[in-house]
């Protein structure tokens, strides 16, 4: 199995960016105890204006994302998708990173029902439980999109995230009740 992980970033430069005249991204990404970490080295050469001298820049940009207990990843393979940049307001340099994390295997369900026994045992109680989605905010986004696309309320959004200050690349946490039956 196949899954996309998607990273977006916007870094602020302290002077204007007229255009970029080369960028590299390289990663120092590894899978460790269904912890995908590391960071995104950006680099790279850019000219302030026309007639400017150009200027290198580093960015570093660290990144950690849990894979779900359910995937087994030993086998699993770590590799960049996507990478797009663009300029924003002459000052921001805007990227969008896909990684794909591939040879995830689900794991045996007995296997994966001795880890949710014990959750369940240790911190559950026997009639209520909580599920989250985590999501990555994206540009077409807004509230109501999600509220629609997760079938929720604008209040429990509000008891996990603080709405007032969301932007593109912020993850929420969107709960879904079930009746553990």
């Amino acid at each position: 199995m196949k899954n996309i992980i998607p990273f977006k970033h916007e870094t602020i430069f302290k002077t204007n960016i007229d255009e970029i005249l080369s960028i590299s991204l390289e990663n120092t990404l590894s899978l460790k105890n269904n912890t995908l970490s590391g960071e995104f080295i950006i680099s790279g050469e850019y000219k302030e204006t026309i007639d400017s001298e150009k200027e290198p820049f580093l960015i570093k940009l660290p990144f950690e994302e849990l894979i779900d207990d359910k995937y087994d990843v030993r086998n699993a393979t770590i590799d960049i998708d996507d990478f797009y940049y663009e300029i924003k307001n002459d000052k921001v340099l805007f990227v969008s990173i896909d990684i794909a994390i591939d040879k995830l295997e689900e794991k045996e369900k007995e296997e994966r029902n001795i880890i949710e026994d014990t959750f369940n045992d240790s911190f559950v109680s026997d009639d209520f439980y909580v599920e989250y989605n985590v999501y990555i905010l994206r540009n077409q986004d807004t509230i109501e999109t999600i509220l629609e696309k997760y079938n929720t309320s604008i209040e429990s959004l509000k008891e996990y995230n603080d709405l007032d200050n969301l932007k593109i690349g912020d993850k929420i946490i969107i709960p879904k009740c079930n009746e553990n039956t």
